[in-house]
């Protein structure tokens, strides 16, 4: 079945960028000139999830406006003739159907999942969280999308991390996947592993692996009964990854079964200040308008910092 939907969760109160996140969602803070919401969806669109549902709070509004038609701001640019401009806030509004459900209180991303539960309608769908951004010279969903229709059941991207930074993601036990069984996918050695034992955010101790789950998921529809009956586990919270290591427990023929694909490629993590503003900074260097004026600036710049600042 081809999978043509997509689900972001974006209902986070973002209390890390107070006051900036006070009236804007966090989701919609630029990341240089384009919201980091917008890089997620750009990803779904570019992998052909085209049906996008934003699983939103209480300022739901600002975000779907952003990705609606602004005619009145339209009108200004095209009598002024800036259609460079026209063309990038058209783009936005363009990419995707976009809609919206309010998560009415923030229960954990198992919740919010389960809240675009009618919209799915049964079929298999792909879950981006917007703290990571995806390069898009390093498309990852449609590898994940192969895999779970060569595969079935669910699929989970994994990024290697060291042991000591474990218990900041979940992570699973994994054996690789034969290669003879992903034969025609083009798909390197190593890459997609069997996993079992999904836990969220394990002691470095207790980590089955070191090999992280990061913010992209390819759900088969079974994960809906099984959310609704996960209690909450980590933080208070219905966690996804709960409902995860139940899938990876069920057979086949009940929508079990539960995979990893190991991503080597560029990823931006915008989930608090400092990474944040690393993943402004690495984005602004590739920009191709404004990529190598400020790349010469900040070579000068970090030349001036004393020794006592870069130890930080």
């Amino acid at each position: 079945m081809t999978i043509t939907k997509a689900v972001i969760p974006a209902a986070g109160l973002g209390t890390r960028f107070l006051p900036a996140s006070k009236a804007i969602p966090k989701e919609l803070l630029p990341v240089v000139d384009t919201p980091a919401l917008e890089y997620v969806v750009r990803e779904a669109a570019a992998a052909g999830l085209t049906n996008v549902l934003l699983v939103a709070g209480k300022t739901k509004g600002a975000i779907l406006d952003h990705f609606d038609r602004a005619w009145d701001l339209e009108a200004i640019l095209q009598a002024k003739g800036d259609t460079v401009r026209l063309e990038a806030i058209r783009e936005s509004a363009n990419l995707a159907k976009v809609h919206a459900v309010r998560q009415a209180a923030p229960l954990g991303l198992g919740h919010a999942v389960l809240c675009a539960r009618e919209h799915i309608d049964g079929e298999p769908f792909a879950v981006l969280l917007g703290d990571d951004l995806i390069d898009q010279r390093d498309p990852l969903l449609p590898t994940m999308m192969a895999v779970q229709d060569r595969l079935g059941g669910s699929v989970v991207a994994l990024m290697e991390v060291p042991r000591d930074q474990i218990s900041l993601y979940g992570s699973a036990a994994a054996q690789p996947v034969p290669d003879q069984a992903l034969d025609g996918l083009g798909i390197g050695p190593e890459t997609v592993f069997a996993l079992s034992r999904p836990v969220e955010k394990p002691s470095p101790e207790e980590a089955p692996s070191n090999l992280a789950i990061i913010g992209r998921y390819v759900l088969h529809p079974a994960v809906f009964g099984i959310l609704e009956q996960t209690p909450p586990g980590r933080g208070g919270e219905i966690q996804l990854t709960d409902a995860l290591a139940t899938l990876a427990g069920r057979p086949p023929t009940q929508g079990g079964g539960l995979y990893g694909v190991v991503f080597r490629g560029r990823r931006y993590d915008t989930g608090d200040r400092l990474s944040y503003l690393q993943a402004v900074v690495q984005l602004a260097v590739d920009h191709p308008e404004l990529g190598p004026a400020f790349a010469n600036w900040l070579q000068g710049f970090a030349a001036t910092l004393p020794a006592s600042r870069q130890g930080g």
